[in-house]
């Protein structure tokens, strides 16, 4: 094929959006028949390099739809509209355990999707590509406003949608990082929910201590009282030990009284009397119940199993007032998410509440149940530097991703606001 003659075309299609919308690739002017390579490379914050390929043939046309024909190879296979992104993978040679997790959300992650000829699976960067284009992906939508905010002695990023609101509003609690993190909070509010991202662990290190359930209660508070934010349609999601502390302050707080709480790859087994720092406690007096597989890698999920009957290690979700949605993978390694949630299940049944309660549980999916179309990791680097197992197989996993993050929007739509608000403008 002389492609100085007939140039080979490539569109992305949109090739700027945010994280959650899907895009069309579309190879055009090849011969019939002719194997070529589609290929994505993303430099993360951290430098890292990722990269995924699928191996297509075009057909009569001299075309390859990547969203209607299937990749015979790669990093995925099978017709994978989004596979370019979701199958995403350190390039080889990078170290084990790393996750990718965009810390700047005010610049769009970049990705280089490129036309190579014939079917390659290694060697990209030492050839030339028959074509490129970059796209852009966003966690910010146009108008979206991010604003720090230190009042109460908070570490928080408030994401305001455009407009004067007033917005249903989301506090967002990550689980044990060790630094804030605002892409899902961005996310939130390119759907239209003000939200507020909390770093509740970090903040020990800036501030010399740990933090109690009264931090959390202010952020909630500064959350209700902003003149943007509908102070009776605020609504928790909290992620891991995130998870923990939305449901203890959902069952037993006087401050937080949420509309609606969203759960996701977390557990109620925890000393209720406690303080948040004899909680953290709790967990760690249990680490000799920590595993490790073959590969020498760190299985957590038995550190709260089995799940208790003692009433008093485990919150009393049949308290809860408002309506709850538990997602879960069945095959996390980091925490008993399922176990617990059909023990939940279980408890509000008893308790005549479980009209309240929607669970979502999906096989063969891991701890990171993140936002759709980001890479699946099953293992990653944990703060004491061993690789964590986190669990899970790629293509359903992602799957699950998809799916877990419509069903969220959808929740949070209908208790946040019946009528069902339409996302802030595209990209």
């Amino acid at each position: 094929m002389d492609e100085n003659q007939h140039p080979v075309k490539l569109s992305v299609h949109p090739s700027r959006g945010l994280v959650d919308e899907k895009f069309t690739v579309l190879v055009q002017n090849v011969p019939p028949g002719f194997q070529l390579t589609v290929h994505a490379l993303h430099q993360c914050n951290s430098s890292h390099i990722w990269e995924a390929f699928g191996h297509y043939t075009a057909d009569a046309t001299g075309t390859v739809n990547v969203g209607e024909d299937p990749s015979l190879g790669g990093t995925y296979s099978g017709v994978e509209q989004m596979g370019l992104l979701w199958s995403l993978r350190p390039v080889p040679g990078s170290r084990p355990g790393l996750r990718m997790h965009k810390l700047n959300v005010q610049t769009p992650m970049e990705v280089t999707v490129s036309v190579f000829r014939g079917h390659q699976t290694e060697g990209f960067k030492d050839q030339g590509p028959l074509v490129s284009v970059v796209v852009e992906r966003w966690y910010m939508a146009p108008g979206v406003c991010r604003i720090p905010v230190t009042e109460g002695g908070l570490t928080a990023t408030l994401f305001l949608p455009p407009g004067p609101g007033p917005f249903p509003g989301i506090l967002d609690l990550w689980g044990s990082e060790i630094q804030l993190l605002e892409y899902r909070a961005a996310l939130l509010a390119s759907h239209g929910f003000a939200s507020l991202a909390l770093d509740y662990m970090f903040h020990k290190m800036t501030s010399g201590k740990m933090v109690d359930y009264q931090y959390i209660e202010e952020a909630y508070r500064v959350l209700q009282q902003h003149p943007q934010v509908h102070s009776t349609r605020i609504a928790v999601l909290g992620f891991s030990l995130g998870t923990s502390v939305i449901l203890n302050l959902t069952a037993y707080s006087e401050v937080v009284k949420p509309r609606c709480a969203v759960c996701i790859s977390g557990s109620h087994v925890q000393p209720v009397d406690g303080s948040f720092n004899q909680v953290i406690s709790f967990y760690e007096a249990n680490q000799k119940k920590i595993r490790y597989n073959e590969k020498n890698e760190v299985i957590c999920r038995d550190l709260v199993l089995p799940i208790p009957t003692d009433p008093k290690l485990k919150v009393d979700v049949g308290r809860i007032q408002c309506p709850l949605l538990l997602i879960a993978g069945e095959d996390d390694q980091s925490w008993p998410a399922h176990e617990s949630a059909m023990d939940m299940k279980e408890m509000m049944e008893r308790a005549g509440n479980s009209h309240l309660l929607t669970v979502l549980s999906y096989p063969n999916t891991g701890h990171l149940i993140e936002p759709p179309y980001g890479p699946h990791r099953a293992t990653t680097i944990d703060h004491h530097r061993n690789v964590a197992l986190w669990g899970g197989q790629m293509v359903p996993h992602c799957i699950a991703q998809e799916d877990a993050w419509k069903k969220t929007l959808v929740f949070l739509r209908e208790n946040l606001h019946k009528t069902c608000a339409a996302s802030v403008s595209k990209l």
